[in-house]
This record gives C-alpha cells, sequence and structure tokens, in this order.
C-alpha cells in the first residue's frame, strides 16, 4: 500500500483531506465535504479539487458506488508521517536531530502509554547509540561544520 509514499509530497490542505479519509477508512466525497466544511470552512470545490489531486497523486483511489465516489487511501497514515519527518530531519544537519525530538517531546502532551513507548525505545536504541552523531552537511551549511572547519571561500573566513 505504500509505495507511492517515498514520491508524494502531500500538501498542508491535501494533509487536511488525507486526515478525513484515514479517519474514516472509506468515505463519500459528500462526508469529506460536510467534515471540511466544519473544520475548515472550505467550499464544496475546494474539497472536491483536493480529492481530486490527491487521486491524481496515487494517494487516493476511488469507486464509483451507484452516484457515489468512495474514496480510501492508497498510503497508510503510518507512512505518510514517517516519509514526512524523514523529509524534515533530512534538512537539517544530523547533529540536530536529538534537540528536535527532544523539542517536539518537550512541547507535546504526551500519554503514560506514549512515554513507556519512547522509554523502551531508546533503550532499545541504546544498543546503537553512537559517540557523536557525525554531520553530513556541506561546509558552511551549518553551526557545526563550521565551528569545526571553518570557511574557506575563496580567501573569505
Amino acid at each position: 500500500m505504500s509505495t507511492v509514499v517515498g514520491r508524494l509530497h502531500i500538501t498542508d490542505a491535501e494533509w487536511e483531506v488525507m486526515r478525513v479519509i484515514w479517519a474514516n477508512t472509506q468515505v463519500t466525497s459528500k462526508e469529506v465535504i460536510f467534515i471540511l466544511k466544519e473544520k475548515m470552512d472550505w467550499k464544496q470545490a475546494t474539497t472536491k479539487t483536493l480529492l481530486g489531486r490527491l487521486v491524481e497523486k496515487g494517494a487516493l483511489n476511488t469507486e464509483l458506488e451507484g452516484r457515489k465516489f468512495i474514496y480510501t487511501a492508497n498510503i497508510e497514515e503510518k507512512d505518510a508521517v514517517r516519509s514526512y519527518t524523514n523529509d524534515i530531519f533530512s534538512r537539517i544537519c544530523r547533529k540536530n536531530i536529538g534537540n528536535v525530538v527532544e523539542s517536539i517531546i518537550e512541547d507535546h502532551t504526551l500519554s503514560f502509554d506514549d512515554i513507556q513507548k519512547l522509554e523502551e525505545m531508546l533503550e532499545k536504541k541504546k544498543a546503537f547509540a553512537v559517540e557523536e552523531v557525525d554531520c553530513q552537511c556541506v561546509e558552511g551549511q551549518c553551526d557545526c561544520n563550521l565551528h569545526h572547519h571553518g570557511m574557506k571561500m575563496g580567501g573569505m573566513g
């Protein structure tokens, strides 16, 4: 189901539509329109346009049942979220990932179950931990690289 995820870019508006589909497994356009009218105050045409784009991108399947179109997700929410977070983490220095994860945890409410899962995952991660995460940025692209190597740009630095 998730072969599409790696190459799929879902906009913020499309995420709103996908969340409705994921929450309802299969849903009519009328139901999606109603839900997003309540939440986003979108017009019917806006939601239908977004549904069409998501079908074109391969994120949604559509099937005609009588006079209704039934939409189902072609990608799992878990896979889409993982792809999204991988995309975010690919944009920052690898040395900063721990700080970003810490900020996410600090800034959001977690259940006891969430915390237990995190503790268990961190315990497993200890077996593969490294002394220091390598920076893979190009010189001058991040503070740690600049700090460790200095800038060498045609006599500048």
